[in-house]
């Protein structure tokens, strides 16, 4: 969805002034492209941060963590205008504003690449079972990965 949002703003750049309608549709294409992820990605960081070890029980960490998150994207949204109301005076006006929202896509598309890939193989890979007797070593398994035992009786 992040890369999609490159093409939407792109045809509101070059077509959205044509009329109100195509100026509401292109607007609200490139708000589902680039709104969409944002949401799910600060929700699915939280949830997954959540439930990670380090965190268990501590309720105080998560909150940080949660703020954390949040603050960071109040930081973008404070910078954002900024920069866009600064590029908007230069060169080519608003062209520029353009760009760099291209430019933000293209690197939160890659940033978010690595997780992407990861999240792809777990859902492609073939499930693993696990073996929890003790008793069974992995040539015993018949080709399953043996879980090793936290602590032998």
């Amino acid at each position: 969805f992040v890369y999609a949002a490159v093409p939407c703003l792109y045809m509101y750049y070059e077509y959205g002034y044509m009329s109100y309608s195509v100026n509401v549709v292109l607007l609200t294409l490139s708000g589902v492209f680039v709104n969409g992820p944002y949401a799910l990605i600060t929700t699915a960081v939280s949830a997954d941060l959540g439930t990670h070890e380090s965190l268990r029980g501590n309720d105080n960490a998560l909150a940080t963590v949660t703020a954390i998150i949040d603050g960071t994207g109040s930081i973008g949204a404070a910078l954002g205008p900024m920069l866009t109301g600064y590029l908007s005076q230069i060169g080519d006006g608003w062209s520029n504003v353009f760009y760099m929202l291209y430019l933000a896509e293209i690197f939160g598309g890659l940033l978010l690449m690595k997780l992407v890939m990861k999240e792809a193989t777990l859902i492609t890979s073939p499930p693993v079972i696990e073996m929890t007797d003790p008793n069974i070593d992995e040539e015993q398994s018949l080709g399953f990965r043996a879980a090793s035992p936290k602590s032998k009786p």
